[in-house]
């Protein structure tokens, strides 16, 4: 696992390369793609060797016979996060966006209220608003560099015509760690509104080193009745492509509904997906996170001493995941100066923070998951065009 190697990925029809130009005017040809949730990195040899095998068989029917497949799932929660599940409780979607947009169609209806802590992943506001339902933002507060949540100020907030909530966990774009006690005050408050808790948990493997993801179940069991997990290989293993993820619901009731609106849209996985998760679900594959997690941690350490080290420019610091928020709001400039010397002087794409929702306006992320040399070039880059504020 060379985590080191430069992969040239411009010209293979990467949206982070590729795209890059036309949403930030970076061009690819001496920019650097900080912004799409993706990685620069090839996946474990296990999940290589396991689409090699189907090419070389060279016949791509239909997918059959998903005991091994579910085997893997419930070997990985068991022995990556100590969560029992049971198989049948697994629903496989065409990736977790696709799998929030069936929560939304089966535990909502037009009209309905949809909490989001925000700022928070933008796909969930894009998937809400376009089948109808209000976004009702609860907005994070930022305490001595963490982003905590104020469940006073958002008990106020509902009007009783909210019907779900979505938790990112770990948190995407803040990238922290809930702890069990955050995480039991989200459980409380769903129970409080009534509301369907849907926890998004596709970063919960990518865990820096001296922290600990815990999956909701564990800190709530009492919310079965209510609880609908978002999990998937695709952030772990960086086979975003496949569009793949598991959508695990225990209580009954939730589960017929969510799988009357999968039987509705005749939603079915791809085989390819389906043998990259068997594969990487594996010890090889643990192995191989294992030693991603070390390499992410010192381009963590790499870009947030580097780009501390600029007036007015301050990191919550990473805990999870391999986005960096990065806050611009004390550099005295307005959004529009920030994002000119990101992407003119710089030449690097990053995410806009306000498409993250309330909170994330002085923001940029910044995706770390590439070889640590454009790291480093990358903090050169920053300290260059903001020499003037040193």
């Amino acid at each position: 696992m060379n985590f080191d190697e430069i992969i040239d990925r411009r010209g293979t029809h990467s949206a982070k390369w590729d795209a890059m130009q036309p949403v930030y005017g970076v061009s690819p040809d001496d920019g650097i793609a900080m912004w799409v949730a993706d990685m620069d990195f090839r996946p474990p040899q296990a999940v290589q060797e396991a689409l090699q095998k189907m090419l070389d068989l060279g016949v791509y029917g239909y997918f059959g016979g998903e005991a091994d497949y579910l085997a893997a799932i419930q070997w990985w929660m068991k022995t990556r996060h100590g969560w029992e599940i049971d198989p049948a409780h697994v629903f496989t979607t065409h990736g977790l966006v696709n799998g929030t947009g069936v929560c939304v169609q089966a535990f909502t209806e037009p009209g309905d209220g949809v909490v989001l802590f925000t700022p928070v992943y933008h796909a969930f506001a894009r998937v809400i608003r376009a089948a109808g339902r209000t976004v009702v933002e609860c907005p994070l507060v930022e305490v001595d560099g963490r982003m905590v949540m104020d469940f006073g100020a958002y008990d106020r907030l509902m009007t009783g015509r909210e019907r779900m909530v979505i938790l990112c966990s770990p948190h995407n774009p803040g990238g922290q760690v809930w702890t069990p006690e955050e995480l039991r005050g989200v459980a409380d408050f769903a129970i409080r509104h009534d509301l369907v808790l849907v926890s998004d948990e596709i970063h919960h493997d990518l865990v820096m080193p001296g922290h600990t993801h815990t999956v909701m179940p564990l800190v709530a069991p009492d919310i079965a009745d209510r609880l609908v997990m978002m999990t998937a290989s695709t952030k772990t293993f960086n086979i975003a492509g496949s569009h793949i993820g598991n959508v695990i619901i225990a209580d009954p009731t939730l589960h017929a509904k969510f799988n009357t609106v999968m039987c509705a849209l005749g939603l079915s996985p791809n085989s390819f997906g389906m043998e990259m998760v068997t594969a990487a679900y594996s010890p090889d594959g643990a192995a191989w996170v294992d030693a991603l997690n070390l390499y992410l941690d010192e381009n963590r350490r790499i870009l947030e001493e580097g780009v501390s080290k600029i007036p007015g420019i301050s990191v919550i610091p990473l805990q999870a995941t391999y986005l960096v928020w990065v806050d611009f709001a004390n550099t005295g400039m307005d959004c529009d100066e920030i994002k000119r010397r990101v992407e003119k002087d710089a030449r690097i794409a990053a995410n806009h923070g306000e498409t993250f929702g309330k909170g994330g306006e002085s923001f940029l992320r910044f995706n770390i998951a590439t070889p640590r040399s454009r790291v480093v070039e990358a903090v050169s880059r920053l300290q260059a065009a903001f020499s003037d504020l040193q």
